[in-house]
């Protein structure tokens, strides 16, 4: 298969390949998304296969607006309406209750494929003009989980999701690097309190200014356990890891610094804050950004995992940022890649 390389200007051609059930590579704000008919069962599973992804690991659906909820989802609360109108478009998904078929055919509107066969879906509305475009003119939502093969470090350019995805997916929509750069915040609002299933570039004290109270699922910061079933995507594997093991230092970064500068081998590769780069002379090292920059570290936290791909190392040390604000979205990130192998200097 040849992938089509496509522009902002071809909504419309890439609107039909969705429609047809083909495969198409989405730009948003968050990362670059592997996209489909999200009510259709075998484009849906052609997903899997490109990606190589568990099956019981559910996927997104992106909508073009808050209107289109009550097609898809009920017993919507009315928090989902006050989340959708401070936060989208925006990279936030909240997890509703699937609507019922009625005709029989299938418990729900949504196929088992796209959900897990969970009674829940995650619903997201990109700040992403061409995407949305792309959605209304296709006229379905598009299921999309991040355009890499399973586990990888997730795209935020078309041509990082292109070494993962190029000949296996129809066309792929270039519109630049993604501004955000980790995936959206998942918030499950058929539990109570509110459960916070995924930090992203919502933060936590956002949702709290909105939710009052959100709970945060033990698996932000464990691996889930053989035998759980995750609700939202990202969850239950390893995830975001370049092909070189990842150790992660948690702690005071000139403390985190020295430990890593004492114990690192020759070959070793480091993620670090700016201020750190020099610490490290003669490896490999790949900067995210200033300590007290969190957007920074977000926007570049998958870039700099890719290129260790591209690098001769045989592990990578990361210094760990702060886990508050967006900053949760990267440590979660880091410490998934890590498969949770985390040194902790902290008291």
């Amino acid at each position: 298969m040849e992938t089509k390389r496509l522009t902002t200007a071809d909504a419309a051609e890439a609107a039909e390949v969705i429609a047809r059930g083909g495969l198409l590579g989405i730009p948003t704000e968050t990362v670059y998304g592997l996209g489909a008919n999200g009510l259709d069962p075998k484009a849906v599973r052609a997903i899997f296969t490109a990606k190589g992804r568990p099956q019981d690991n559910p996927l997104i659906l992106h909508v073009p607006s808050a209107e289109w909820l009550e097609r898809y989802c009920e017993d919507i609360p009315p928090a989902a309406y006050t989340l959708a109108e401070r936060f989208w478009p925006g990279p936030l998904t909240m997890v509703l209750k699937c609507r019922r078929s009625g005709d029989g055919s299938q418990p729900f509107i949504i196929p088992g494929e796209t959900t897990a066969g969970l009674d829940t879906v995650g619903m997201r509305c990109p700040d992403c003009a061409v995407t949305r475009e792309v959605i209304s003119l296709a006229g379905v939502p598009i299921a999309a989980p991040s355009g890499n093969t399973s586990g990888r470090p997730s795209p935020t350019t078309a041509p990082a999701m292109l070494e993962d995805m190029d000949g296996r997916i129809d066309a792929i929509v270039d519109a630049g690097p993604c501004s955000v750069g980790v995936e959206s915040t998942i918030v499950d609002l058929t539990a109570g309190p509110p459960r916070l299933l995924r930090p992203g570039g919502v933060t936590l004290e956002q949702l709290e200014e909105v939710l009052g109270e959100v709970a945060v699922d033990d698996a932000v910061r464990r691996l889930m356990a053989p035998g759980e079933k995750p609700r939202a995507p990202g969850m239950k594997y390893r995830h975001y890891a370049p092909r070189a093991p990842v150790t992660v230092v948690k702690g005071d970064p000139d403390e985190t610094a020295g430990y890593i500068a004492a114990r690192m081998g020759e070959k070793s590769g480091v993620i670090c804050f700016d201020e750190y780069r020099g610490c490290f002379r003669g490896h490999v090292v790949e900067a995210i950004g200033p300590t007290a920059d969190q957007a920074a570290q977000a926007r570049h936290i998958f870039e700099a995992l890719r290129a260790f791909d591209h690098a001769d190392v045989t592990d990578i040390w990361a210094q760990s940022p702060t886990d508050t604000g967006i900053g949760l979205a990267v440590t979660n990130r880091l410490n998934k890649a890590a498969g949770f192998h985390i040194i902790s200097l902290e008291g």
